[in-house]
């Protein structure tokens, strides 16, 4: 038996896509999903260009297309399918091996980019569980996508070869300037800026697992992608879903030595990430992007700082927290029975490490998530436009240099992270 038969046998939603074998050396494949792109051959040269590692490297594209597509769309898929055909004989210089596959249109109601991630990942495991290599490497990459030359070196270097490493978020920088117009470039600088903001604010609150989550900058190793359960098959967000599964088993860290340059076109294929927001925000650029209040991470920051404290507190010290916490997380906490679940995490530790290990396993990014969202919703916090928001983050951590500029302040917040 192969490292990964057991999960083959059980949780994939398709057979074997690929007849020919991997080669044995094969030690990163990066999977790609393909509905309505006018730009595969532009990521494929990218990936070309990279410095080449000294495993082998495969490239999976999955040409699919969900229940409702257009015939305009399906027509580029068949574009995108002849492209692919004529570049696989002689283009790729043997820098990667290039397959992909054609799923025509899906019937499926589920079927959306969740879907065809993860048919796509799968594909790679049973490639690598092929060679038995459980430690080889399978990466999201999306089809509007550029890399840097170091991108295929550093994932080789810092997930291949290091033991301790499981998976990881890949640095990313959406382009600030190019081809498209403008306001498309206002736009991104300000969605980016918000998913930077929202990672320094939550740092800022002591809270252990801050990743971003792009589907396009995620890298895991095959034997801890079979443990998680695999890709998640949601049509939006998959990426975030995946990520907190693989976080507790431990290993997971921020590959921010390379980077991934994801399109900031407008896009309305998928119901989240940065298309669909970029499409939204230049129907009404002149009002700004808004994004959430520093309180709210504030307010975190009350709870995560007296998580240890609690461990093996009596009641009057536990309601001593609590009644210290602000109204919006109380009510929070309440709705999700934190009492109860304190008394469960402590009843399964035996040290304040691992309670607090617990803890965090419990109030992971999805809850930190569902905070943000009830406390603005139903709490009375109300969001803030992402430059009054970011500049507020920056007093906080003591900066003299506030930027008025959306782009200037996007790329403070840029050399913020590469500097962690």
């Amino acid at each position: 038996m192969s490292f990964a038969d057991g999960y083959l046998a059980g949780s994939t939603i398709s057979g074997r896509l690929f007849a020919e074998k991997p080669d044995k050396n094969t030690g990163i494949i990066i999977i790609i999903p393909a509905f309505d792109e006018h730009g595969i051959i532009f990521t494929l040269r990218s990936v070309e260009k990279c410095q080449k590692p000294p495993c082998a490297v495969e490239l999976i594209v999955l040409v699919n297309a969900p229940a409702g597509s257009t015939d305009e769309q399906l027509r580029q898929n068949e574009r995108t399918a002849a492209e692919l055909s004529k570049w696989k004989p002689g283009n790729s210089n043997n820098s990667f091996n290039l397959h992909y596959y054609d799923t025509g249109l899906r019937n499926d109601r589920q079927w959306g980019v969740g879907m065809a991630r993860k048919m796509a990942m799968d594909e790679a495991l049973r490639r690598f569980n092929d060679i038995d290599n459980p430690g080889g490497v399978i990466v999201s990459l999306d089809a509007d996508c550029s890399v840097a030359e170091n991108y295929l070196l550093e994932i080789y270097n810092k997930l291949y070869l290091e033991e301790k490493h499981k998976a990881c978020s890949i640095g990313f920088k959406h382009p600030l300037g190019g081809d498209l117009s403008a306001d498309v470039y206002s736009a991104v600088s300000l969605y980016e800026l918000h998913l930077r903001y929202y990672y320094q604010a939550l740092k800022h609150t002591g809270f252990p697992h801050v990743f971003h989550t792009i589907g396009s900058a995620i890298a895991v190793k095959a034997n801890v992608y079979a443990g998680a359960g695999g890709m998640s098959k949601k049509k939006g967000a998959e990426d975030f879903y995946f990520i907190q599964k693989l976080i507790p088993a431990g290993g997971y860290f921020y590959l921010n030595s390379t980077c991934v340059y994801p399109s900031p076109r407008p896009s309305a294929r998928v119901p989240f990430g940065t298309g669909p927001v970029i499409s939204g925000l230049l129907e009404q650029l002149n009002q700004g992007y808004f994004s959430y209040s520093p309180d709210a991470f504030k307010y975190l920051k009350g709870l995560f700082s007296n998580t240890g404290f609690v461990y093996k507190a009596g009641e009057e010290e536990k309601q001593r927290v609590y009644m210290s916490l602000h109204p919006s997380l109380q009510m929070f906490l309440e709705k999700n029975n934190w009492r109860e679940k304190l008394n469960e995490i402590e009843a399964n530790t035996s040290s304040e490490a691992s309670f607090v290990k617990r803890f965090f396993n419990w109030f992971n990014m999805f809850r930190v998530v569902k905070y943000l969202n009830y406390s603005h919703n139903e709490a009375g916090l109300k969001k803030i436009p992402v430059m009054m928001a970011a500049a507020e983050i920056l007093k906080i951590k003591g900066s003299a240099d506030i930027p008025g500029d959306p782009f200037d302040m996007l790329r403070l917040f840029r050399e913020m992270e590469s500097q962690a």
